[in-house]
């Protein structure tokens, strides 16, 4: 007789309590050898909890190419929330620094999780949170992982700072430029939408219409998001568009939290001439660098921070945004203050199909009332509603003024048909 092997399968009920036992696991790199290196240690968790018969197998969080000193794990925010719903007793990870190489964030962390009865067992350490000399064993430790990662912080700052003497860019993406090892080569694609933008501003066109012109025919940006106004800004003051390169604009203030600061002289930039070839001619950038101070003296003359009596209680009735103080042909005689929709002053009527409030008509308007309206909602049509203190409402529509002809403006209005021009 042919000799046989049968596996059977323990019970469910093993006469013990089975913990529901998870694992985390982290890179701080995006590379192909990191990644791997992630997949492994998924691999390698999820076999031996599932292999012990005293542990239930509660998953395996990951997260990639993010760094233990900050707080955004999507992952690792996902398995807490998993502990407080009760679906975790233990988590397993590699090492302290694997988990969190803030001191302050790993013992936060360890404690919140000791309230609900989860422990955390570090493999390399080799210690439970839970023990009863976890918590100190945990302090020492971690504090030697913090000065560790701020080390390796100020070392890779060091190495980075020594390259930007000798002119060798760190990583950076550009629209317009493929950037290979440092080298940056134009993209004939993405040059053509810098050239757009320079030239639509050149022309005329304010930061707000090129980004809203750029999303109504589909381009998006470097990273595939729409276009706003601050994007337009910061291509068209580029340097690297004229060929030049600027190193060092912005640096890291704190190796725990990355954020970056502009470097507003408290470190020394860089500036290397003709690094690359230009998308743009020299002397377009420089006049497009022009145009911005001369517009950016004009925004600031108008651009008094006065606040009105209605500023924040006029809403739209289509977006729902606010309305805000707008003067149209500000600095002509043809000056009319009026109430305008922040989307469609900033979008246009694509977006949204409101009307502007002459400021004169809606001030006479509210003298008829008693009482200050509270909010003020404004709908298609001319459409008011008033809201009061007292939980009363009303509402009313309101007329355009008609337009008063003057003989020079008809004149203008002629000769401006004969070229074809609107009014």
């Amino acid at each position: 007789m042919a000799r046989t092997i049968t596996a059977i399968p323990p019970r469910e009920d093993l006469g013990f309590n089975r913990k529901r036992v998870a694992a985390y696991a982290r890179v701080s790199s995006g590379k192909d050898a990191m990644l791997h290196s992630l997949s492994a240690q998924v691999s390698y968790y999820s076999g031996m909890i599932q292999r012990r018969p005293d542990w239930i197998f509660a998953g395996v969080y990951s997260d990639e190419a993010v760094t233990g000193t900050k707080d955004s794990r999507v992952e690792f925010q996902r398995m807490l929330s998993d502990c407080e719903a009760g679906k975790i007793d233990m988590i397993i990870t590699k090492s302290i620094s694997r988990f969190a190489r803030n001191t302050v964030t790993l013992l936060e962390t360890v404690r919140r999780l000791k309230e609900i009865n989860v422990d955390v067992y570090f493999e390399e350490q080799n210690i439970h949170s839970i023990s009863g000399d976890g918590e100190l064993m945990l302090t020492i430790l971690a504090s030697f992982s913090q000065a560790e990662s701020l080390s390796v912080s100020e070392n890779c700052k060091w190495r980075i700072r020594n390259k930007f003497k000798e002119g060798i860019p760190h990583t950076f993406s550009v629209l317009g430029y493929n950037n290979e090892h440092g080298k940056l080569t134009i993209n004939k694609a993405e040059a053509e939408i810098v050239k757009f933008i320079f030239n639509e501003f050149l022309n005329g066109l304010g930061k707000t219409a090129i980004a809203n012109k750029l999303n109504d025919m589909g381009y998006t940006t470097k990273k595939g998001v729409k276009w706003n106004s601050t994007k337009i800004d910061r291509i068209l003051r580029n340097e690297k568009y004229a060929g030049d390169l600027m190193l060092q604009k912005v640096y890291n203030s704190d190796h725990l939290s990355k954020k970056k600061t502009v470097n507003n002289g408290d470190l020394p930039r860089y500036f290397i001439s003709n690094n690359h070839e230009p998308i743009i001619e020299r002397k377009v950038f420089e006049a497009v660098q022009m145009e911005l101070e001369r517009r950016s003296k004009i925004y600031k003359s108008r651009n008094t921070s006065v606040s009105y009596p209605l500023t924040g209680k006029i809403k739209c009735g289509i977006c729902g945004k606010n309305y805000h103080h707008k003067i149209n042909n500000a600095g002509t005689k043809y000056a009319n203050p009026v109430w305008i929709c922040s989307t469609y002053n900033t979008r246009g009527k694509k977006h949204c199909p409101s009307k502007q409030i002459p400021v004169n008509i809606l001030e006479e308007i509210i003298k008829k009332f008693d009482n200050e309206p509270i909010e003020i909602t404004a709908y298609p049509k001319n459409r008011l509603k008033f809201a009061f203190k007292d939980n009363t409402e009303l509402e009313t529509t309101w007329r355009d003024k008609s337009r008063k002809w003057t003989d020079e403006m008809k004149e203008k209005n002629y000769h401006n048909l004969r070229k074809g021009q609107k009014t």
